[in-house]
């Protein structure tokens, strides 16, 4: 039993030796110095260019801020539409800010220096008040600011507000008129508006041609219908002269407009065309005379004449007068023909010389002179 126990044991030391033979403990080197610190590694990236996205333009950023805002019941307030409606009697109140605001509103509000209408500036803004409104107040209503540069003030353009409103009526479909018949101009060189405005902005519009009665179609590029203005003839020709009127639809019986003449214009816009002439070029002491300029211009075209004359620094007594018709020239042209008339009576030496008519209207002004000689 012994010898078995001596056995295994004698084996087991010869097996542990074989092991410990075979993989003999390796003697490690010494290490250099910072072998072991770690070597950064060096990569190279490619740079990534992030694009940046165009912001596509809109409306809101395009437009100027509007500087207009509508007081509402109870406090409220709102941004206006650029067209909205109301009911005709309801009162209308907008403010606009700023310390100094100029205001545009429909011209039948000044012509009649209309007591529904207040205008009071604020320390920062302007309020505008329109009582008990009707149909004929429709139309444009705008404020801008104002840079003032001592008693002088220009409009400042980034700062502005506008909204145009219609004052609805039913038994008003159309703007109010103050006649029942207008005359209306057509220039060759430039659009022209038949003024029929509705107070419903959903209303359906057509033209008429009194006589021969027919409709006139509006193709939408010579004649326009614009429901803020009207009819536009963007090229208007002598075809287009006679009585027109026009009919409107919306939500019950149509209506009729007032009656519209339109009339060709002869003359092209500029400058007056002025012509001078005396009743004599030579004249006796103690005769009298007279000197005429005449204008053909715009039938709608105001003109104003001034005058120079010899006795003037003398403080000649003389006699001006100015008048002005519309005249039918044929095949539908009308023109505005206006005269100034200077007359001098019991001609004396100091009369004697040159006379000079200044004609102006809002596009220019002309002069013509004529000589008066005594003898």
């Amino acid at each position: 039993m012994k010898f078995w126990l001596l056995l295994s044991l004698f084996l087991l030391h010869e097996a542990l030796q074989n092991v410990m033979g075979q993989h003999p403990p390796k003697n490690k080197r010494p290490k250099e110095p910072a072998e072991n610190k770690i070597k950064p590694a060096i990569k190279r990236f490619k740079p990534k260019i992030t694009k940046m996205k165009e912001r596509e333009p809109t409306d809101s950023a395009s437009k100027t801020p509007s500087i207009m805002t509508q007081v509402l019941d109870k406090g409220r307030f709102q941004k206006p539409a650029a067209m909205m409606s109301l009911a005709a009697g309801q009162s209308l109140e907008l403010r606009c800010k700023g310390n100094k605001i100029g205001w545009g509103y429909p011209s039948v509000l000044d012509t009649f220096k209309d007591s529904r209408l207040s205008i009071k500036q604020n320390e920062k803004y302007s309020q505008l008040t329109l009582m008990n409104t009707t149909a004929a107040d429709t139309g444009e209503f705008s404020c801008w600011s104002k840079s003032c540069d001592g008693p002088e003030c220009q409009k400042d353009e980034s700062k502005t507000g506008s909204t145009y409103i219609f004052f609805t009526d039913k038994g008003e479909l159309f703007v109010p008129s103050s006649s029942y018949f207008e005359i209306v101009y057509l220039s060759p060189d430039k659009p022209t508006v038949v003024p029929c405005r509705v107070t419903v902005p959903s209303a359906k519009v057509t033209l008429h041609r009194e006589f021969p009665a027919e409709e006139i179609k509006t193709d939408g590029t010579n004649i326009v219908y614009d429901v803020k203005r009207g009819f536009v003839y963007q090229q208007p020709t002598a075809d287009h002269k006679g009585i027109v009127y026009c009919r409107a639809e919306a939500r019950g019986a149509p209506k009729i407009s007032i009656k519209y003449h339109l009339l060709y214009v002869e003359v092209p816009s500029g400058p007056p065309s002025a012509t001078i002439a005396a009743s004599s070029s030579r004249v006796k002491g103690g005769e009298n005379i007279s000197v005429v300029c005449t204008v053909l211009g715009e039938p709608d075209v105001e003109v104003k004449f001034n005058w120079t004359y010899p006795g003037q620094e003398y403080q000649r007594p003389v006699t001006i007068q100015n008048t002005w018709r519309l005249v039918d020239r044929g095949v539908g042209h009308t023109t505005r023909l206006s005269k100034s008339v200077i007359g001098v009576e019991d001609f004396e030496t100091i009369d004697a010389g040159y006379y000079i008519c200044v004609a102006q209207n809002l596009r220019g002004q002309t002069t013509v002179t004529a000589l008066v000689a005594h003898f």
